[in-house]
């Protein structure tokens, strides 16, 4: 089986269809001027998927974190184990 940047073949990134892809809607819709709903561009896509990964690792750096603490240390910071995950979503959002 053929490795691709240590994922099997199957499994990597596949940058040829989504660039004929977003090629394609380029080719066949007009961008709305001046609103949100303009064509994607593979930067704007990039960036997505680099801020939901970062979003994700932040959620997760905090429920770990958290996680850890005894119950004693979290009862200190007004915070019931069963909150850790609410918690966490919302320091995603700040």
């Amino acid at each position: 089986m053929h490795m691709a940047h240590g994922y099997p073949e199957s499994l990597a990134l596949q940058v040829g269809p989504v660039t004929a892809y977003i090629e394609d809607i380029e080719a066949n819709e007009a961008p709305r001027t001046g609103s949100w709903l303009q064509k994607p561009t593979e930067r704007g896509i990039i960036m997505n998927v680099a801020r939901s990964f970062n979003n994700w690792r932040k959620y997760r750096q905090t429920v770990a974190e958290l996680g850890r603490m005894t119950t004693r240390e979290l009862d200190d910071l007004g915070i019931g184990r069963s909150e850790i995950r609410s918690i966490a979503r919302a320091a995603i959002g700040r």
